[in-house]
């Protein structure tokens, strides 16, 4: 089986489907129901069609008002079932934050110099516990370095790509939970309670943050506001025209006419609709974790994206070799290879990878290399080969180096290269061979492949793109550029990404966001569609509505397409529902008054049995058909790029048409069933 179909299968999982089956009661609830207006009314006419047909238990028409009622009930618990469905894997909530918090084990010292440690759950601590902190381990709680020094990773919380110092003393002591250590080991000091620390204060953001209804959601449900309630004054006057005409209609079959009249259809199928959404983007490698956010990506015309992780790969690589003056490329290029061949992390692979592409170096045979670890005291490392010592680093560490070992000024154009690699958003890092300074190395965290021909689809879409990242502007001007994107926010804070999706929905914009770092776990709740990258933190998945399996920030433009498509579904079975509605109207109500009105049996046309039956018969039918149009709903309308005038003239003929000729055919025959069967 295709990863696809268990994908798709998972949305309809026994426990899902156990699970909405218990929601469905519990979204009786009168507070749960009034949200959808045409469900709430349903449950109303429901509540008292049942209080009637016990009341006139024994009646003439007990059997018809019993049977009614069964039906009211049956078309509630089953829109309910489908919205329990359709939301089953929910809203994103702060669990995953609060899990990131729980889960963290911290090694715990009874001093500074200790070298005993005690395994403590990282909820446990508390201001002033010491705690160790090495290579490969999550730092598990904000605090400061009172020991030792190291290079920590803080992409996942700041969006910074490049790992940073953090030192005892200074202004560079201060860490954050949740961020790893490179290298080297520390010991941090923690300075925060449980309930204050950074983490709690992304969940205290994730769950202040509202998701508004989009235009299309606020229309939908006026609309069918106002059917309900011209239907509600159309029945209203029946009794009054019934009594005038010295006929009577029983008020359960005034209950079920009116919910045979509203439009339960698009009011049932609204969740389904949402479901198809969900299924269709399983299909790109998208999980939506709600329908409606798969209808609010039709509208967007928004979209920020965190840079690392997002647009960039995350990961700093080696783009090219940048020589002194007097050094040839592949001498800097050689060196920069013999001193990286040990080095594991991703930088140094790069650089080993764009040496030999290059330049198709190798590895040397029968000589014997000693390699010197990266640290963060000296911020290099490298490797000695027959009495030759090559070293890299950060340009002031290696300047400092070379200076030192050989005496000499560094040459003026090294400065010019590293301010131009920085300039560009880059990370210059030297190379020196024997305290002999050869060039820079520019590292850059490298774009996506194609993405800025994706930007240029987004923008032909009418979708505005904006970068937020943690850089300073200058990086942030370079790496936009390149990237393509609209404009950028740069030294973006989690509050900053917050206010500036808050400031577009104002303006009335629809906002996506694309995110991976708990950094962005606010903003991705906050934004009408949030899209997740799957390699980003859990609580960055749990934040967004959406989570991209395949992390391309791109992937919008196939969730917009999928998002129109979804409107344009709603729109046609809204079209079908109107035109369904009028149609019961005149099949019914000639067929209440026929006894007292013989004239009106030519409007009779399609020949019902009997008032009993005609209004059994609608509201089976009103069941049925939300039954009968799932598959409509779970398949949807192709999308086709059209003008408005072509789509409403395609929904008025296929849909229009369609709502006007079913309902006829459909409720003459379970007519003809009903009665061959003696319900009434």
């Amino acid at each position: 089986m295709s990863i696809h179909r268990r994908q798709a299968q998972a949305l309809f999982d026994r426990a899902l489907m156990g699970q909405a089956a218990r929601e469905a009661l519990v979204k009786l609830n009168p507070r749960h129901l009034f949200r959808n207006p045409v469900m709430f009314a349903t449950v109303v006419v429901a509540v008292l069609s049942t209080i009637l047909t016990l009341r006139d238990w024994g009646s003439a028409h007990m059997a018809v008002m019993a049977q009614i009622s069964l039906w009211l009930w049956f078309t509630v618990l089953f829109a309910n079932f489908a919205e329990a469905v359709a939301e089953g894997r929910g809203k994103a909530q702060a669990s995953a934050l609060r899990g990131a918090r729980s889960g963290t084990m911290a090694r715990k010292l009874a001093s500074a110099n200790g070298d005993t440690a005690q395994l403590v759950p990282a909820e446990t601590l508390r201001i002033n516990d010491l705690v160790l902190c090495e290579a490969g381990d999550t730092i598990p709680g904000d605090g400061d370095v009172v020991s030792g020094i190291a290079t920590v990773d803080e992409s996942a919380i700041t969006g910074e790509s490049a790992p940073v110092i953090r030192e005892s003393g200074g202004d560079r002591s201060a860490v954050t939970g949740g961020t790893r250590v490179v290298s080297d080991r520390i010991v941090v000091r923690i300075s925060a309670d449980p309930g204050q620390s950074f983490l709690d204060r992304m969940i205290a953001l994730v769950e202040g943050a509202k998701r508004q209804k989009t235009p299309n959601e606020i229309a939908l449900s006026i609309l069918l506001v106002g059917l309900s309630l011209i239907f509600l004054i159309v029945v209203a006057t029946l009794p009054a025209f019934a009594s005038w005409s010295a006929s009577a209609i029983p008020v359960v079959f005034l209950l079920a006419l009116f919910v045979t009249l509203i439009p339960t259809t698009i009011g049932g199928l609204l969740s389904a609709i949402g479901i198809a959404g969900m299924d269709r983007l399983v299909k790109f490698n998208v999980i939506a974790k709600s329908g409606r956010s798969v209808e609010a990506a039709g509208d967007i015309d928004v979209l920020l994206l965190d840079k690392t992780g997002t647009i960039t790969l995350g990961a700093r690589q080696a783009a090219e070799f940048l020589p002194l003056s007097n050094v040839s490329e592949r001498d800097l290029a050689e060196a920069a290879f013999l001193s990286s061949l040990a080095d594991d992390t991703p930088e140094g692979k790069s650089i080993v990878v764009l040496a030999r592409n290059r330049f198709g170096l190798t590895e040397p045979v029968g000589m014997d290399m000693v390699f010197t670890a990266f640290s963060a005291h000296t911020r290099m490392s490298g490797a000695n080969l027959g009495g030759s010592e090559i070293r890299k680093g950060a340009s002031d560490a290696l300047t400092a180096y070379a200076v030192e070992k050989s005496g000499r000024t560094p040459p003026k154009d090294l400065a010019q290269i590293v301010e131009k690699v920085a300039k560009a958003g880059g990370t210059p890092l030297v190379v020196a061979r024997d305290g002999c300074l050869l060039g820079v190395i520019h590292l850059k965290d490298i774009i996506k492949p194609g993405i800025r021909d994706r930007f240029a689809t987004l923008r032909a879409m009418g979708i505005k793109t904006v970068m937020v990242t943690g850089d300073n502007p200058l990086t942030a001007a370079a790496i936009a550029a390149e990237a393509g994107v609209d404009d950028f926010l740069a030294e973006a804070t989690p509050e900053k990404k917050l206010e500036l999706i808050r400031d577009y929905q104002k303006g009335g914009r629809l906002v996506a966001m694309c995110g991976d770092g708990s950094n962005d776990a606010p903003a991705l709740a906050q934004a009408d569609v949030g899209v997740a990258m799957n390699t980003g933190t859990q609580a960055a998945r749990e934040a967004g509505n959406m989570v991209d399996l395949e992390s391309d920030p791109t992937k919008l433009i196939e969730i917009v397409m999928i998002g129109k498509q979804l409107l344009m579904s709603r729109g046609a079975l809204t079209t079908f529902s109107i035109a369904n509605d009028v149609a019961k109207y005149f099949a019914i109500i000639p067929a209440l008054f026929l006894a007292s009105y013989p004239q009106l049996q030519a409007l009779n046309i399609m020949g019902l049995s009997s008032p009993q039956s005609a209004i059994l018969a609608a509201i089976i039918f009103n069941a049925l058909i939300i039954i009968a149009l799932i598959p409509l709903a779970l398949k949807g309308v192709a999308y086709r790029p059209a003008s408005a005038a072509t789509l409403l003239k395609r929904n008025l003929l296929i849909y229009g048409l369609g709502g006007l000729v079913v309902p006829f055919v459909g409720i003459k025959l379970i007519d003809m069933a009903v009665t061959a069967l003696g319900l009434a």
